[in-house]
């Protein structure tokens, strides 16, 4: 699109002015103007204006990175103006960095752009969610459970403390944005490489997701609808023995056991709890906005709701959001403006899956006579319940209303052609309340006096909770941008501040004597009166964060890039220890070899980008708020006459020279377009070493440990990235597809030896030499067959094994088999995720598909782990040994075999996956027929979501998160559901 105005020219030479803007409206720094079949020429200035003397009877030429070329006819005119259009490359797009926004043409790092409308028409509650399989070098692990937030890992897990990434939603630093709705989303911004995130300090080691919400354009009255509907249902569920299968196999079991077979004469159901406690789940979406501007303003205001029903059973999450802004012009150099979002959110009073897949299926579900839920046969009733006591007697008894507010105010003044001054106050406030009510549940008991069974405690209990965070934040930055013989700069300097507060309260009551407390919601507070015993807790902390930070992005005739940036934080954290203060740093080059003459003649590389940097960030996602001041713990108690006086001791010893967490990370790649731009692919390899761990130092027998900064974790990869765009008539496609490798390794912790062990079942090890949090335990070669089999077989010094008990490997062949020769059994970090993402266009209508997967981790199974219970058999089980050569992977059953409880590769399953994520079909009707309707425009479209998973664990998914230092563990995880809804998009 080109915009010309007319001025008449006659003489020979005549000096032609004008301004180049692209398809924003934004001016172009840079751009060459050269007269076609001359030399010379001349680049736009920092307002994309030029100036240059020509014949009228002359053709001119535009040219800028990641732009379609333009040439122009001069035809005596002296005055042109330019509308320059994206040449098919991200490169041309402006991005949103920290502290500004920049073309992604002049920077050195890995920066990916996620418009708001490729997650505004997905069936998820927290736009997070969508961009799963999307981004090379982000890990998503989604869960199924409704109103859940995503785990997010970028470029692996960098600390033994968290993992999180810092996300900025409208410039306020924030810990997530399930606050936001996905349809209030302009765009996100994913920030991977030092050059991008030295410049947040203390908060960019774990990536930075910069999310900007939608404003008004300058010359838009719109309202948008944006609202759709449907349902989810579990597809794969585990596989569980029947009622005859459990019955052959849990007798089996006895008789192993030397014990008495089961008289099942009073249990005769064939009952499938999965089935008994799923349902099919309605799920909706929807958000309207208004967005009004005039020349002075601009005005944005969204609401929406999200509703979203479990697949357990009277699950129900409900989000209502605003988002509104407003921008007032004062004059051309000075503006002001607010940003607000809000949102009220009440989660799900969430079920667990365990019970159902644990209970034995010979248990009915009901009682009609007693109108009660069944008990379960004696060898489970005293560790599990009838799960639907749980589902349906416990529904809704835990509420909670989580209110959340977070915005800012700002000011922006231009001055002196080349100085932009803003500065922005911003606050976030979140007010939690949480209460939980424990009724008193009868069960029908064949065994019981009276045939009647009260479960639990037998009294009635309450609990509630309140909690309050605040973040207040005030920026005040300065930018300088200019552009003079070939250089073109853009430097930032500024001062930052952060403070953050947090306070908790707990309490709970049982009923007190003769007093049953109702059960009533408006009953549930523990002003209940006349209650028995009580508990009561709390927790606080607040800290601060200065900051100065410097920016420079320079580029040397749109050819030679650099980036540098630098950071300065003061943390009240570590001022105890004088470390308060702490410098950040990065450098980043960039070369576009693409401009240079030796590649002037050939066709094959339109772009070509060689690019590298290197930085210090800085982590502290730490579990203490004061790591450098531990808290005082109950340690022993005195007797005084009758009183009992507590004693208390550090929880840890503190240290002088106790600092933030360190990462130094460099990466170097390229990024190319091809084939007249129809091609894109760009590479990187990268490195990251996380130095100073806040690791806890054990304390010798009687002694109190100490914290100290003592290890390192290093993660190394590739990340690739290709697209293909093309367009042949009314037919539009385009393929896309993204691969990362990660390789995690901790290098240093504490001391030789040391291991951080984390999990119920103590499977999940850190310790030096191996990857965080990697599973620990015995490999195993079999199944014993027989005496002489155990004969020829290394010694177990575990347990005295018999036919049928696992056969582990003599790691350390001694010819024992001892706990020395426990080892690495599994990585939870896969070696590699991949994207695929498809999209094919015919006129009105549009398909996208997305897929996505993973492949080179384990999964630790442990809900079939078990020697203290009897629980359901898995159905692989059916297949047990129970006689030489019947089988040599499934042991025998008995649980007093505790060789078969440990930990072993027994447990370890295949995390490997790929999942069709996204389907989505829409149909954009014709301008004319909504002309007649007085409509902009109407989409409506079918997305189906988790439409087929190929995975190889016996869980409901392979997706499983955690904490840093234990992850990728199935313990009965949620059941990940396919989603399908309908949905249209609407404007006026």
């Amino acid at each position: 699109m080109i915009g010309i105005s007319f001025s008449s020219a006659y003489a020979q030479n005549k000096t032609v002015k004008g301004k180049v803007t692209d398809g924003q409206n934004e001016p172009l720094i840079g751009v060459a103007v050269r007269v076609v079949g001359a030399t010379g020429g001349s680049t736009t200035d920092i307002e994309g204006n030029f100036s240059i003397s020509v014949a009228p009877n002359t053709s001119l030429q535009f040219s800028y990175i990641g732009m379609k070329t333009q040439t122009i006819k001069v035809d005596g005119r002296t005055q042109i103006n330019v509308v320059m259009n994206d040449d098919a490359t991200m490169l041309s797009e402006t991005v949103v960095i920290g502290y500004g926004s920049a073309k992604k043409r002049d920077l050195t790092g890995s920066i990916t752009n996620i418009k708001g409308d490729e997650i505004a028409n997905k069936p998820a509650t927290n736009p997070l969610a969508s961009l799963q399989g999307k981004i090379a070098g982000v890990q998503v692990v989604n869960t199924g459970r409704a109103g859940s937030d995503p785990e997010i890992r970028v470029r692996g897990t960098n600390s033994i403390n968290g993992y999180t990434p810092l996300y900025i939603v409208d410039g306020l630093f924030n810990d997530n944005i399930n606050f936001l709705n996905p349809a209030d989303i302009e765009s996100m911004e994913i920030l991977k490489d030092p050059s991008s995130l030295a410049i947040f300090g203390v908060r960019g080691a774990n990536g930075v997701i910069i999310v900007t919400t939608k404003k008004a354009k300058e010359g838009q009255t719109l309202v948008n609808i944006n609202t759709s509907f449907g349902w989810k249902k579990v597809v794969d569920k585990i596989d569980m023995a029947n009622a005859a299968e459990f019955k052959e196999l849990y007798n089996e079991q006895l008789t192993n056991q030397g014990a008495k077979t089961f008289d099942f004469t009073n249990w005769n159901g064939d009952t499938d709890w999965q089935d008994e406690i799923f349902q099919t789940g309605f799920v909706t979406n929807n958000n309207i906005s208004i967005t009004g501007a005039s020349e002075k303003n601009r005005f944005y205001l969204g609401v929406g709701y999200s509703g979203e029903q479990g697949n357990i059973k009277h699950e129900k999450f409900s989000k209502i959001t605003l988002n509104a802004s407003n921008e007032y012009f004062v004059n051309k150099n000075l503006k002001f403006g607010f940003q607000l979002n809000g949102a009220r959110i009440l989660p799900t009073d969430a079920k667990e899956v365990l019970s159902a897949i644990r209970a034995t299926p010979v248990a009915p579900v009901y009682n009609e006579e007693y109108n009660l839920f069944a008990a379960l046969p004696d060898f489970q009733k005293a560790q599990i319940s009838n799960p639907m006591v749980d589902v349906e007697e416990r529904a809704n008894t835990a509420r909670a209303i989580n209110n959340r507010a977070a915005g800012n105010i700002y000011g922006e003044w231009k001055f002196l052609n080349n100085f932009t001054f803003r500065t922005t106050f911003s606050m976030d406030y979140a007010s939690n309340n949480y209460r939980k009510y424990t009724p008193i549940v009868k069960v029908y008991d064949p065994d019981a006096e009276g045939k009647i069974n009260i479960l639990g405690t037998k009294k009635t209990a309450i609990e509630q909770n309140k909690s309050d965070e605040t973040k207040v934040q005030s920026d005040y930055l300065l930018t300088y941008v200019n552009s003079f013989n070939n250089h073109n700069i853009t430097a930032t300097a500024g001062f930052t501040t952060y403070y953050n507060s947090y306070s908790q309260l707990t309490a709970g009551r049982d009923q007190g004597v003769g007093l049953v407390i109702a059960n009533n919601p408006d009953k549930w507070y523990v002003s209940i009166g006349d209650a028995g015993a009580s508990t009561n807790g709390s927790s606080q902390w607040e800290r601060t964060t200065v900051s100065a930070l410097a920016r420079v992005l320079y580029n040397y005739s749109g050819k030679y890039l650099v980036n540098a940036s630098f950071r300065r934080d003061g943390s009240s954290a570590f001022s105890y220890t004088g470390n308060q203060w702490q410098n950040f740093y990065s450098i980043g080059g960039g070369w576009l070899m693409s401009e240079e003459k030796f590649m002037a003649n050939q066709s094959f590389f339109d772009m070509l980008k060689l690019k590298g940097s290197w930085g210090t960030l800085g982590n502290q996602a730490m579990k203490s708020a004061y790591p450098a001041e531990p808290l005082l713990i109950n340690s022993s108690s005195a007797v005084f006459g009758n009183n009992i006086i507590p004693g208390y001791q550090l929880e840890y010893l503190p240290n002088a020279s106790l600092r933030w967490e360190k990462v130094q990370a460099w990466e170097a790649g390229f990024e190319a377009n091809m084939l007249k731009n129809r091609l894109h692919f760009e590479g990187v390899y990268y490195k990251k070493n996380t130095k100073d761990l806040l690791a806890t130092v054990p304390g010798l027998s009687g002694t109190v440990p100490g914290m100290g900064n003592l290890g390192e974790i290093e993660n190394k990869g590739f990340e690739l990235a290709t697209s293909w765009n093309d367009r042949k008539g009314d037919w539009k496609y385009n393929i896309g597809a993204n691969l990362t490798t990660i390789k995690n390794k901790v290098l240093s912790l504490v001391q030789n030896g040391y291991s951080i062990i984390d999990g119920a079942k103590s499977m999940s090890y850190t310790q030096a030499g191996y990857p965080i949090g990697y599973f620990y335990g015995y490999k195993v070669e079999g199944v014993y067959q027989s005496a002489n089999d155990i004969a020829a077989s290394p010694v177990n010094k575990l347990a005295t094994v018999t036919p049928g008990d696992l056969k582990f490997v003599d790691i350390n062949g001694d010819n024992f088999i001892t706990p020395a020769d426990r080892t690495i059994i599994g990585n939870p970090t896969p070696d590699f995720t991949y994207g695929i993402n498809l999209g094919v266009s015919y006129k009105n209508f549009d398909l996208g598909i997305d897929m996505m997967g993973q492949q080179g981790n384990e999964i630790f199974r442990t809900w079939d782990n078990y020697n203290w219970s009897q629980f359901n058999f898995m159905s692989q089980r059916v297949n047990r040994w129970h006689g030489e050569g019947t089988s040599n992977t499934q042991p025998l059953l008995n649980i007093k075999h505790t060789i078969n409880n440990q930990n072993s590769e027994y447990y370890i399953e295949d995390g490997s996956f790929f999942r069709i994520r996204n389907i989505q079909l829409a149909y954009n009707f014709e301008k004319s027929l909504l002309n007649k309707l007085n409509m902009k425009a109407l989409k409506v479209y079918v997305n189906l979501q988790n439409l087929k998973t190929w995975k190889h664990n016996t869980g409901y998914t392979p997706e499983l998160g955690g904490s840093a230092t234990a992850f990728g563990v199935d313990d009965g995880s949620y059941p990940m559901p396919a989603v399908y809804t309908f949905g249209l998009n609407l404007t006026f």
